[in-house]
């Protein structure tokens, strides 16, 4: 399974890219919002850094929500960079313009997913990614990963290219979840990422190690 940040911040950007496991980067206009990132030029020069920090692909989400704008806004952002994957709304509009991606040979991401349903036109329309959102359906009483895992399971059977991308992280264990549920990739906050690598007995067998190498000095 591939690990993709899910941030603008390019402090922690950096900070997963110097741990050698990051293969990507997801952005949405909220996270950039976060990083008080405004205006046309501010967001293109972000995401022009962060693809010089990355080797992998960088989602860049798109602000209209109407085809016209959807594909003015896209062709910019995917000429930016050969790692720019058009991050597109699962939406009627957001599925044509996946199709008029696709049928250029753009990359798409197509977010806010929710249903197998839409990751399934999502699929047929070439999408590259499909998200669908684990931690908002688990805020409403839901089950996120038993999507992720239908999804998987349907692409399998039919075939189809798409990758599915879980989004919507919200902590360690939902990334062994997603392991567990067959996601090609999961997009997570750094912390997440790191509460990988946490256990105490890990703790507990370092500072024996420690203690034992000051004895033998």
């Amino acid at each position: 399974m591939k690990f993709f940040i899910d941030t603008a911040n390019l402090d922690q950007i950096r900070e997963a890219q110097s741990m050698g496991i990051l293969d990507g980067v997801t952005t949405n206009p909220s996270l950039m919002a976060k990083e008080g990132i405004k205006g046309h030029d501010a967001i293109i020069e972000h995401y022009k850094t962060i693809c010089s920090i990355v080797d992998g692909d960088v989602s860049a989400e798109v602000f209209a929500t109407d085809f016209d704008g959807m594909i003015k806004e896209g062709e910019e952002l995917a000429a930016l960079d050969s790692q720019i994957v058009v991050k597109l709304p699962c939406t009627k509009d957001g599925i044509k313009a996946v199709k008029y991606f696709s049928a250029k040979g753009i990359k798409t991401n197509c977010t806010l997913v929710f249903t197998v349903g839409q990751a399934l036109l999502a699929a047929k329309a070439g999408a590259t990614y499909v998200s669908p959102f684990v931690g908002r359906l688990d805020d409403i009483a839901s089950d996120g990963i038993d999507l992720v895992a239908h999804i998987v399971e349907v692409f399998e059977r039919y075939g189809y290219a798409t990758q599915v991308l879980a989004a919507s992280i919200r902590h360690t264990q939902h990334i062994i979840q997603c392991l567990d549920a067959g996601a090609d990739v999961a997009t997570c906050p750094l912390k997440a990422i790191e509460g990988l690598l946490n256990h105490p007995l890990t703790d507990k067998g370092l500072a024996t190690f420690v203690a034992d190498s000051q004895k033998m000095i």
